[in-house]
């Protein structure tokens, strides 16, 4: 069995510091207004909890679970729904909230499926912007922290379903 190595791309301190700006300025953006938050499982669950948390403004939290990458390092290209919001978010601001958006397909899938229920509005928050394998252009309105490749792990994001609890964000060396 090969070991896998990993080197620190962000630390907790690093990821603490953008949670909090991106909280502030959601805030600021929807001040007055009700927000429903949209996590994609399985990644984001602990972004979204550390964000919904330094929020001061109204919200509701659902989860959608979507599949694209199977067990491997790469997307297969094709996105499926495993589990559906069951908020109702017509005329409602939303926020998509993901841990990363890496080659777009995944979350412009979920705004075309967000955008068919008729919210108000529609926003993308992600934590990590990386552009290696981006197919898709797609606007994101509020983005953490930012890198040009590599296959991260921690704070939410795996390897086969390893490595999410740790607090850092790591870069798998294979």
């Amino acid at each position: 069995m090969n070991r896998i190595e990993k080197r620190l791309v962000f630390s907790a301190q690093d990821i603490a510091g953008q949670v909090h700006r991106l909280a502030r300025q959601i805030s600021t953006d929807y001040r007055g207004q009700d927000l429903v938050l949209v996590g994609v499982l399985k990644g984001a669950f602990i972004f979204l909890a550390d964000l919904i948390r330094q929020l001061t403004i109204p919200s509701q939290v659902d989860f959608v679970r979507l599949a694209s990458y199977g067990t491997g390092t790469t997307s297969s290209g094709k996105v499926k729904i495993t589990a559906d919001i069951k908020l109702e978010v017509r005329d409602r601001h939303v926020l998509i909230v993901e841990d990363i958006v890496d080659s777009g397909l995944t979350t412009a899938f979920l705004r075309e499926h967000l955008l068919a229920r008729k919210p108000h509005s529609l926003k993308i928050c992600t934590l990590l912007d990386k552009k290696e394998r981006r197919s898709i252009a797609i606007q994101l309105d509020y983005v953490g922290l930012q890198l040009d490749e590599g296959f991260l792990v921690g704070y939410g994001l795996d390897h086969n379903e390893a490595h999410r609890n740790l607090p850092e964000i790591y870069e798998l060396i294979q």
